[in-house]
C-alpha cells in the first residue's frame, strides 16, 4: 500500500467532509468509506480494501453493482435523446409502462413516473386525495415512507420527530405491534391489530379517509412481520369504506421478498403501488407510481394535477427497462427465494452460537437480526429510537462489521441482511462469518 494511494483516499474523504453534507448524521466524527469502484456484491475503496455489501446499498442495488447492461442501455439512450419534457413521449417510456403493467397484478396498468421513492409516495398521497375528495391518510407507526415533508409526515419513523412542528397535516398513525414482542400469540395479535385499526377509522370518520398507506413488507423499521391475514383484512376494510390502499414497495419491491412485490406474499392487490429503489437498482434516480385503471379513468376528461420536470426521464426509463430484463434473464427472483432460505438456515445455526441473537425476521432477502440483552425478557441491545449513549454496544458491533470488510445497515438493535439478489451461498457464508464475529461483541453484554 503506497503513500500516494493513502493520501488520495484521505483527500477524497476530506473534500467530502469539507464541502458536502451527510444524511441522517452529525457532521463531525464520521468516517465514510471512499468507494472507488463496485462490482457484483462488493465495494472497493481507494486503499484496495474490499467490502461485501450486505444491504445492497440502501436495499436498492438488487441486481448487484457494475452491471454493464444498464450502462450500455443508458449510453444508447443518451446518444439518441437525453431529455424531453413530460408532454412529449419516447419509445422507452411506452415500453417501460407496458412492461410494468405486465408485472403488476390486477388492473394496475398506468404508470406515473417520478424521481425517487419519496416523490412516488408524495404523488400517491396527492392522487388519493384528488380522487376521493377526502383528506386524511392513515399510516403505521414503525414505518418509513421517505424524507420529503409529506412522506416524512406519513412515516411513523422517529426521524420525523425533529420536524414534527412543521409536519404536513392530516396524517393519522395507528399502532401495529410485532409478534416477537407480543405476549399473546399471533392469532390474538391479528384480532387486536384489526380491531385497533377499525377503532381509529371510526374515530377519524371513514368518510374523511382518502387512503391507508402501508409497506408491502416492512423494511428499515426492522422487517416487522404482519400477522398472517392482516393485509387481507385491511383490503376488506378499505373496500367497505371506499378507502384507497397504497402499497409502499420502494424497498420491498422488485424481487427483494421473492416476489415482484412484497404485498404479493399476502394475496392482495392495492389501488396504487409506490416504487423506486429496485426499479433501477440505484444506477440512476427514478421512481414510479403505478395506478389502477379505475383511478386513471377519472382523469380521461379531468385534468390530472400531478407533474414533475423530470417525469418519465428517457435515460432513467432506459435504465429501468434494462433492469427489469436483467431480473428475468438472470433468474434473480428465483435466486432470491433459494438464497433467502439458505440465509434462514444459516442464521438458525448462529442462534445456537450467539445468546445475543433474539430474533431473525426475513422475507426473501429482506431480513434483520435483532440483538437482545436477555432472550427471556427480550430486552433489546439498543431500544427503539436509541439515544447515542444507548447505542454503545451496537456501535461497537457496527464498527467491527466495517473493520472486517462489510458494508451493511445497522440500526438500533438490528443488523440487516439484504444482499443483492445475485448473491451466492459462498458469499452468504462470507458475510455471515463477519456478522458472527461482530455479534460476539454483543454476546459479552448478555445477562
Amino acid at each position: 500500500m503506497n503513500t500516494k494511494t493513502i493520501s488520495e483516499a484521505q483527500e477524497i474523504i476530506q473534500d467530502n467532509l469539507d464541502y458536502t453534507l451527510f444524511s441522517w448524521s452529525k457532521q463531525k466524527g464520521i468516517a465514510p468509506i471512499a468507494v472507488k469502484r463496485a462490482e457484483g456484491v462488493y465495494l472497493y475503496d481507494y486503499d484496495g480494501k474490499r467490502y461485501i455489501d450486505f444491504s445492497s446499498g440502501l436495499m436498492n442495488v438488487n441486481i448487484g453493482h457494475g452491471n454493464q447492461r444498464v450502462t450500455d442501455a443508458v449510453v444508447k439512450q443518451m446518444q439518441e435523446v437525453a431529455y424531453v419534457t413530460p408532454s412529449c413521449v419516447t419509445k422507452v417510456r411506452g415500453e417501460l409502462g407496458k412492461k410494468l403493467a405486465e408485472i403488476c397484478p390486477g388492473d394496475l396498468n398506468k404508470a406515473f413516473f417520478t424521481l425517487c421513492g419519496a416523490t412516488s409516495i408524495e404523488n400517491g398521497i396527492k392522487l388519493a386525495r384528488l380522487y376521493t375528495g377526502r383528506h386524511k391518510i392513515l399510516t403505521r407507526y414503525q414505518s418509513y415512507h421517505g424524507a420529503s415533508y409529506g412522506a416524512m409526515s406519513a412515516s411513523g419513523d422517529p426521524r420525523r420527530i425533529p420536524m414534527d412542528a412543521q409536519q404536513a397535516p392530516n396524517f393519522v398513525h395507528f399502532d401495529l405491534p410485532y409478534l416477537y414482542h407480543w405476549e399473546y400469540g399471533e392469532e390474538n395479535l391479528l384480532k387486536e391489530a384489526v380491531a385497533s385499526l377499525k377503532r381509529v377509522i371510526a374515530y377519524e370518520g371513514p368518510a374523511n379517509i382518502a387512503a391507508i398507506l402501508l409497506e408491502g413488507e416492512s423494511g428499515s423499521s426492522g422487517c416487522l412481520k404482519y400477522p398472517v391475514g392482516y393485509l387481507k383484512a385491511v383490503r376488506e376494510i378499505c373496500n367497505k369504506h371506499g378507502i384507497l390502499l397504497i402499497a409502499d414497495e420502494v424497498m420491498s419491491g422488485f424481487g427483494r421478498t421473492g416476489k415482484w412485490f412484497g404485498f404479493e406474499n399476502h394475496g392482495i392487490v392495492p389501488d396504487m403501488i409506490a416504487m423506486a429503489k429496485g426499479l433501477t437498482c440505484g444506477y440512476l434516480p427514478f421512481g414510479c407510481l403505478m395506478v389502477s385503471d379505475k383511478i386513471a379513468a377519472k382523469y380521461d376528461d379531468t385534468v390530472l394535477s400531478l407533474g414533475l420536470t423530470y417525469s418519465a426521464h428517457p435515460v432513467s426509463c432506459a435504465a429501468a427497462l434494462e433492469t427489469l430484463k436483467i431480473y428475468e434473464d438472470e433468474g434473480l427472483i428465483e435466486n432470491c427465494i433459494v438464497m433467502g432460505n439458505y440465509v434462514e438456515q444459516q442464521v438458525e445455526k448462529l442462534k445456537q452460537k450467539h445468546p445475543s441473537i433474539g430474533d431473525f425476521r426475513n422475507t426473501g432477502l429482506l431480513g434483520c437480526i435483532e440483538l437482545v440483552k436477555n432472550r427471556k425478557t427480550k430486552e433489546p441491545m439498543a431500544p427503539f429510537n436509541a439515544k447515542p449513549d444507548e447505542m454503545a454496544v451496537m456501535n461497537k458491533v457496527a464498527t467491527k462489521i466495517k473493520e472486517l470488510g462489510m458494508y451493511t445497515f445497522v440500526r438500533w438493535s438490528y443488523i440487516f441482511i439484504a444482499p443483492p439478489l445475485i448473491v451466492t451461498k459462498e458469499q452468504i457464508d462470507e458475510g455471515l462469518a463477519i456478522i458472527s464475529e461482530a455479534i460476539s461483541i454483543a454476546d459479552q453484554y448478555v445477562n
